[in-house]
């Protein structure tokens, strides 16, 4: 019988088979264009740039994202009740107490950010404050303290930052089609077939990145469901306050690409309309589960996650 427990087992061990395949397609990207350019220092700097950038995303990600939604730090003397649910919660799951924010907006949203626990943050919007219970809270809260737990922080800053570090080689190397001569040496036919071949990966590569991304982020959803639930042993709340959250159709003010895979539920709105008969074309590009089958996962209505 599977249960909350082989769920986020088996969403950890493909989200690392998801990133895995990730890192290959920038070492494949830089491969191809080391041939084309007869330069093999051109892998090297491809995997130090991915890596490099990686750590700068994974040092100031938190304060770039808290600074784009203009969130603020919760008051414990204003907001006690509040600030006492998310306390308890991080007593229970044996975190350290993560900074905590609100967004003065209506849509009902949250999300964690930091490089790890002990500098983390979380930040609730004020219309999640209004339309939610004290469980429904909690099960939000939980699953929030579990992208930070589960190190969720670094997964989804690498997916974010390679597919964009995917997207630049891909521009460059359509860019240089133009300003110079790709390749060299005698072989032109073998020099024209790499050449070929870099121009399909350079258009097809920043999709298949942007798709590992979306369903990187899908998984660290479902994960953090499965891990708040356990955490609250109430998995009831975090399924009705999905609910009530799906049927806000009003987009986050601040909602942006950059940080909208960060969320509790998509800030656009994109996925909260979408279940298990939408084509799965529109699924794979939408960077949260479909409602339906989060709630449905929670509550133990079916038993593979993201079937």
């Amino acid at each position: 019988m599977t249960t909350l427990y082989t769920q986020q087992s088996k969403n950890v061990r493909k989200t690392w088979l998801l990133m895995t395949v990730f890192f290959g397609i920038v070492i494949g990207i830089g491969w191809i264009f080391a041939q084309i350019y007869q330069n093999p220092g051109i892998l090297y700097i491809a995997v130090f740039f991915s890596i490099f950038m990686n750590i700068i995303s994974y040092w100031f990600s938190d304060k770039i994202a808290l600074a784009l939604h203009h969130a603020q730090p919760v008051d414990p003397k204003i907001n006690q009740e509040l600030y006492r649910i998310l306390e308890n919660l991080t007593i229970t799951a044996g975190l350290p107490m993560p900074k905590f924010y609100i967004i003065r907006d209506p849509s009902p949203n949250a999300f964690a950010t930091g490089r790890n626990a002990n500098h983390a943050a979380i930040a609730v919007t004020t219309g999640l404050l209004e339309i939610l219970d004290r469980t429904e809270l909690e099960g939000v809260l939980a699953h929030e303290l579990s992208h930070i737990g589960n190190r969720d922080m670094l997964v989804s800053t690498i997916a974010v930052v390679l597919a964009g570090f995917v997207s630049i080689l891909s521009d460059m190397f359509m860019r240089s089609m133009w300003f110079g001569r790709i390749g060299g040496g005698d072989d032109r036919k073998h020099g024209n077939s790499l050449v070929l071949v870099g121009i399909v990966l350079s258009i097809l590569a920043p999709i298949f990145a942007m798709l590992i991304q979306f369903a990187v982020s899908r998984r660290r959803e479902f994960l953090a469901d499965a891990s708040g639930a356990l955490l609250t042993r109430y998995p009831e709340g975090l399924a009705s306050a999905l609910e009530k959250i799906s049927g806000y159709s009003r987009p986050l003010q601040t909602a942006t690409n950059a940080t909208a895979h960060l969320f509790f539920e998509n800030p656009f709105g994109a996925d909260k309309r979408a279940n298990r008969k939408t084509p799965w074309l529109i699924k794979i590009f939408s960077t949260h589960p479909p409602v339906e089958e989060r709630i449905s996962a929670l509550l133990g209505k079916h038993n593979k996650l993201g079937s």
